[in-house]
């Protein structure tokens, strides 16, 4: 559809750097693609410096700003001249109509500058003689282009909802179901995933429950950097791998050290992040290992709360060279619970992660006393927006 636009279209960063432009601009410009994507528009495109009156940068970079703080803005039409690719120094006398609207991203953010170019410089010299009719022509085209855009909008907001719904679907295929608990018996866990609400498209947030030799638990958590099919599906490959490692591994620190090794070969799984923690009833104790994930929780029957914070690392893939990563253990007793958890569910934009670490030992004291379904269900509520959280949230609750 971008491509095949009769309009002159481009797309740029807030930053206003050229991230894709259709054969229609490129043709209106003179440029061939690799003299415009990658760059400042206004390296691309700069003033006519024989003109000591050239006024274009500035009032185009005055919509830009705009339209990158989020406003859609229409520009009178306004005289820029274009210098020749194949005859440097030789410039162009031309008019254009010029359109910038803002596309939001899955945060509600400006991600792109939708740039939309008409010429009429032809147009405006043939109509010179008549001004009514040159301005009649004018407020038609602005009209007609304003339209244009709207619907072009309208689709690439389309396109972001249906590939919401496919990462959905690829998302839930490939993680434990949540209900009935994937496990049985004495640790039989509750599990939830919670997309974002309000965005355009799903993350790569997981969880994972292993069944291991002389009645262990392993039980992992992860998020993947970015967004959609793309995060979905490195998700999907990072929750297999670990899958695999944790059942052969000595335990979870060389299960994340063989994750990581994996990470560097998957595209889009650099900087995630993951925790793997094994429960061992019969000792009744567990080890864990975290690859810059945020520290699980370990809830006592008399409320106390300890967070797993002792065996920390960086995300995977993120050390030059390969390091073993640190393993802690923590003893506890019958009755407690295991809670591990992304960041979804206590980060927020305005405060420290202190605080929502806090919040979130503060709910569970609370409840304490409510079986792992209900207590699911209760940090849920006290902890995700009423409004809708703006990221995703996976949980798993485990007794032990």
């Amino acid at each position: 559809m971008f491509e095949a636009l009769p309009a002159g279209v481009a797309l740029l960063t807030p930053d206003l750097i050229y991230v894709e432009a259709n054969p229609r601009y490129l043709r209106l410009a003179g440029r061939r693609r690799e003299q415009v994507v990658g760059r400042y528009i206004f390296e691309a495109f700069p003033d006519n410096p024989r003109r000591k009156d050239a006024l274009g940068t500035h009032r185009l970079a005055a919509s830009l700003r705009r339209a990158a703080g989020g406003q859609r803005d229409t520009m009178a039409v306004q005289r820029y001249d274009t210098q020749r690719s194949d005859e440097p120094g030789v410039w162009d006398e031309r008019y254009w109509s010029v359109l910038n609207v803002p596309v939001l991203g899955p945060d509600g953010r400006v991600r792109w500058v939708l740039n939309r170019v008409e010429e009429v410089t032809e147009l405006l010299r043939a109509k010179n003689e008549c001004p009514a009719e040159r301005a009649n022509f004018m407020e038609a085209e602005l009209y007609n282009h304003a339209r244009e855009l709207q619907d072009v909008n309208e689709r690439l907001r389309s396109a972001y909802a249906r590939e919401r719904e496919v990462a959905l679907v690829l998302q839930s295929a490939m993680l434990p179901a949540p209900s009935p608990s994937p496990h049985a018996g004495p640790h039989a866990a509750a599990v939830r995933y919670r997309p974002a609400q309000g965005a355009l498209n799903v993350c790569g947030d997981w969880y994972d429950l292993v069944d291991l030799p002389e009645g262990r638990t392993a039980v992992a958590v992860g998020d993947v950097v970015g967004h959609g099919l793309e995060a979905a599906a490195v998700m999907g490959q990072l929750r297999s791998a670990l899958t695999a490692t944790l059942r052969i591994a000595d335990g979870p620190a060389q299960a994340l050290e063989a994750l990581g090794l994996h990470a560097r070969s998957i595209p889009g799984a650099e900087a995630a992040t993951a925790v793997a923690v094994i429960v061992d009833p019969a000792r009744h104790d567990l080890h864990y290992s975290s690859a810059g994930h945020l520290p699980p929780a370990l809830l006592a029957p008399d409320g106390g709360v300890t967070l797993l914070d002792r065996a920390t690392d960086p995300p995977l893939g993120a050390h030059p060279e390969h390091l073993p990563r640190p393993q802690a253990a923590l003893e506890y007793h019958t009755g407690a619970t295991l809670i591990l958890y992304t960041d979804g569910l206590i980060e927020r934009r305005d405060e420290d992660i202190d605080t929502s670490v806090a919040r979130l030992a503060h709910s569970l004291t609370g409840h304490r006393t409510l079986d792992p379904e209900p207590l699911a269900d209760a940090l849920l509520a006290d902890l995700l927006p009423s409004d809708g959280a703006t990221d995703d949230t996976a949980l798993v609750v485990l007794p032990l």
